[in-house]
C-alpha cells in the first residue's frame, strides 16, 4: 500500500517536502513541554493523506501557492487535535503502533494539547487573513464534532436508519476529508464552483473509506479474521443496518439483543457477523461504497486530464481496495 501512495503523491512531492518543514514550524512551541510532546506526535506521523489530498486539489484547480500551504498545515493540526482527543474520549493506549499522548503524559495535558493544535490553526489563518480556509475548517470541526454526538446518542437507542447513518459518517468522516479538497482548491482559485466540486469530491470519497471500514469489521476480501469490532462497541454500520432490514421481527429482537446485552461474548458476536453475512449486508455495503466510488470518479472527470487528476483517481481506488 506504501507503493500505491508514493505513486500517488509523485505530482506534489517536492510540494509534500516542503511542506513538512514548514509543518514543523508551524507546530513548535516556547513551552519545552509542548515541544517534546510536539517533536514525538511528528516522528510518528501517518500516512499523510489528507495534506497529498490539499495538494492535489489545489494542482487540479490552479497553481501551488503559500495559501495551498497555509491550508494543509491546518487542515494536518486540526486532524492531530482530533486524533489527540480522540483517544481521550476512547481511553485508547496506543495510535499507529506507538503509545498514545494520553498514555504518557495522561488526559489533562493530551486535552491541552490538542486544544493548543486547533488555536495554532485558527491563528495560521487569521494571521494571514485566510478567512475562506476558516469557514472551510470549522465548518468540518462543527460537522465533526455534531456527527460523534449523534452517534453516542443513536448507539444508546440503537435506532439507526440508512439515512441517519449516512449523515454520522457524512459529519464524522467525510467533513474532514471535503475540508481538505475543498481547501485546496480555495486556495488556488476564486472560482466558487470548482471549489465546491471539489468539496463534493471529498465527501464521496469519505463516505466511501467508512463504508470500506465497515466491512473490514466482517473481515471483508484479505483481512482475515472478522474484527467485530464495531459490534462490541455497539455502532450500528451499513451491513448491520442492511442485514436488520431484511429480517423478520424475531431475528430482528435477537440480534439487537446480543448487541446490547451481549457483545463481550465473542460466539454472539460471530452469531452476528454470520447473520449480517447471511442476510446480504457485505455485498449491499459494497455496492453502495462501489457508488460513491463512481460518483468520485465522476466528477473528477469534469476536469481536463492532467498528473493530478490520475493521482486522484488513484487515490479513489486505493481507498475502496486498501487491505487495512
Amino acid at each position: 500500500m506504501k507503493k500505491g501512495l508514493k505513486e500517488i503523491k509523485r505530482p506534489v512531492e517536492a510540494e509534500l517536502r516542503e511542506f513538512e518543514v514548514r509543518f514543523k514550524e508551524d507546530m513548535s512551541s516556547k513551552t519545552p513541554l509542548l515541544d517534546k510532546i510536539t517533536y514525538y506526535i511528528v516522528q510518528r506521523k501517518g500516512k499523510q493523506v489528507r495534506p497529498i489530498l490539499v495538494f492535489l486539489s489545489a494542482k487540479i484547480s490552479g497553481t501551488i501557492n503559500d495559501s495551498t500551504y497555509r491550508a494543509a498545515s491546518f487542515i494536518e493540526l486540526l486532524h492531530t487535535a482530533t486524533l489527540v482527543h480522540d483517544d481521550v474520549v476512547d481511553d485508547a493506549d496506543e495510535r499507529r503502533g506507538y503509545f498514545s499522548v494520553n498514555a504518557i503524559w495522561k488526559n489533562k495535558i493530551a486535552v491541552l494539547v490538542g486544544d493548543y493544535f486547533l488555536s495554532k490553526g485558527l491563528l495560521l489563518a487569521v494571521d494571514n487573513r485566510e478567512f475562506e480556509l476558516l469557514q472551510i475548517i470549522s465548518t468540518a470541526v462543527r460537522d465533526m464534532s455534531e456527527g460523534e454526538l449523534l452517534q453516542i446518542e443513536k448507539a444508546r437507542k440503537l435506532d439507526i436508519d440508512e439515512s441517519i447513518y449516512y449523515e454520522i459518517i457524512r459529519m464524522k468522516t467525510a467533513s474532514l476529508i471535503a475540508a481538505a479538497c475543498a481547501a485546496g482548491a480555495a486556495s488556488v482559485t476564486d472560482t466558487p464552483e470548482t471549489t465546491d466540486k471539489m468539496r463534493s469530491f471529498g465527501e464521496k470519497i469519505g463516505l466511501a473509506f467508512q463504508i470500506k471500514d465497515d466491512l473490514f469489521d466482517y473481515g471483508d476480501a484479505d483481512v482475515g479474521k472478522p474484527r467485530g469490532i464495531d459490534i462490541k462497541e455497539k455502532k450500528m454500520t451499513l451491513p448491520l443496518i442492511f442485514a436488520l432490514n431484511q429480517s423478520t421481527r424475531s431475528e430482528k429482537r435477537n440480534i439487537i439483543n446480543i448487541i446490547k446485552n451481549h457483545s463481550e461474548n465473542k460466539k454472539k458476536v460471530q452469531e452476528v457477523i454470520r447473520f449480517v453475512k447471511d442476510k446480504g449486508g457485505l455485498d449491499y455495503a459494497r455496492e453502495k461504497m462501489n457508488e460513491f466510488k463512481q460518483e468520485a470518479l465522476n466528477i473528477l472527470h469534469s476536469f481536463p486530464e492532467s498528473d493530478a487528476r490520475r493521482s486522484l483517481e488513484k487515490l479513489v481506488f486505493y481507498i475502496t481496495e486498501r487491505a487495512k
